[in-house]
């Protein structure tokens, strides 16, 4: 298996060398939103810990992840009248996987709304902020 990269786009927002709309963070993962969102507040869930996907990730890790990304998605449901979520998870090119740091989509979704593409839209940075906000607030609400 190659080996992780730590110049990757994730670990270097895990650095604080690129922005991000943290909705979430403790010490061992980080939840923010997808600059291109295939629904309003597409969330990503990470590990703080470098892994390149489930194949190389520690069972202990990866059931936090999890964890995280369950509580991310109570969160959207309130704070997106969200009829259900959608949660994807892809690994090495072949399996769909882009950015090779091991990352959890957790996306509300709407009842007859279909997702974008992927990667087909950047989101403008005041609608990040506000889905962020609704996120942060129903965090709080759980």
């Amino acid at each position: 298996m190659t080996a992780y990269d730590p110049n990757n786009i994730f670990a270097k927002i895990l650095r604080g060398e690129l922005p991000a709309h943290r909705v979430y963070e403790d010490d061992r993962a980080l939840a923010f939103l997808d600059i291109m969102p295939r629904a309003p507040g597409h969330t990503l869930v990470i590990p703080k810990n470098p892994a390149r996907n489930i194949l190389d990730i520690d069972s202990d890790n990866l059931g936090y992840v999890a964890t995280i990304a369950q509580r991310i998605a109570r969160a959207q449901m309130q704070a997106f009248g969200a009829d259900g979520i959608t949660v994807q998870q892809f690994n090495e090119s072949a399996g769909g996987q882009v950015v090779f740091h091991l990352h959890v989509h957790v996306i509300p979704r709407l009842d007859g709304v279909a997702m974008k593409p992927p990667a087909s839209e950047m989101a403008k940075p005041e609608d990040l902020a506000a889905a962020a906000e609704k996120i942060r607030a129903a965090l709080k609400n759980l």
